[in-house]
């Protein structure tokens, strides 16, 4: 006998009372199921509707976070002082990557004698010998 998983009965938007979608967000939010795999248990066609029904009537905050916060419209003003901290963390930052991208170039050059910094022109000593016309 072939052993067939049923797969749930296809919905239409008539079906999703509110009962029915407060349900499926209890499942989600409580971890027992992924939104997508409550998109597949309970045969709901739309890609994002328990999304949509996580947002409009989850506990969740399912809104997308800014990436950076000192970029969204309502960000706190930094103060001088934790400017100077951030700079100084990020130079810090910068040079410890400066650092390693130059040991990494020592190391290549070393191990496989390929010469890969830039050899720059040496500048001129004096004026030009260029004569006007």
């Amino acid at each position: 006998m072939k052993n067939k998983t049923r797969s749930p009965k296809k919905r239409t938007q008539r079906d999703y009372n509110l009962a029915f979608k407060l349900a499926v967000i209890d499942h989600v939010e409580k971890g027992r199921l992924t939104y997508k795999q409550a998109q597949r248990h309970y045969g709901i066609q739309g890609r994002s509707t328990v999304l949509v029904w996580l947002r409009k009537h989850g506990t969740l905050d399912w809104s997308p976070k800014p990436t950076k916060p000192s970029m969204g419209k309502h960000a706190k003003k930094e103060t001088p002082a934790e400017r100077i901290q951030r700079l100084e963390r990020e130079l810090k930052n910068e040079k410890d990557k400066n650092l390693i991208l130059t040991k990494m170039v020592d190391i290549v050059e070393q191990d496989y004698g390929v010469s890969i910094r830039k050899k720059y022109a040496p500048k001129p000593s004096g004026p030009s010998k260029r004569a006007d016309k």
